[in-house]
């Protein structure tokens, strides 16, 4: 798959994505390298479906390999919530969305439907 800035018109992908109250991650062209075989189900939203919600599987833990602003390569392995959160921009730059990981026969909700039972990510600190 072609992975490509089309705005732009090179074949470079980017993320940055500000995780709360920590400074802001930068990938340059990512690519997962590893994933680990524990997975977790937990919702995700997503701007493409802006009114549902999706219950999506996905590893605890994945590393994953970029281009610093500098040229070096780095690799960087990244937990939970964080690893949710960057494999899911991942997908986009690889042209998948949230849906195409939901199990079969899974649906998303309705995020009215979402809002109500109270749920966000958690994960156990050990």
């Amino acid at each position: 798959m072609s992975r490509r800035a089309p705005q732009i018109g090179i074949g470079r992908t980017a993320v940055v994505q500000p995780p709360g109250d920590a400074p802001a991650v930068i990938l340059l062209s990512p690519k997962i390298t590893d994933r680990s075989d524990e997975l977790d189900e937990q919702y995700e939203g997503c701007l493409s479906f802006f009114d549902v919600r999706g219950l999506v599987p996905r590893p605890l833990k994945i590393t994953v390999e970029t281009t610093a602003l500098t040229g070096e390569t780095v690799t960087t392995v990244y937990e939970r919530g964080l690893a949710r959160l960057i494999h899911h921009k991942i997908d986009h730059l690889d042209g998948m969305l949230y849906t195409a990981r939901m199990r079969t026969g899974i649906e998303p909700i309705p995020v009215e439907k979402y809002r109500q039972t109270g749920h966000r990510w958690v994960y156990d600190d050990a």
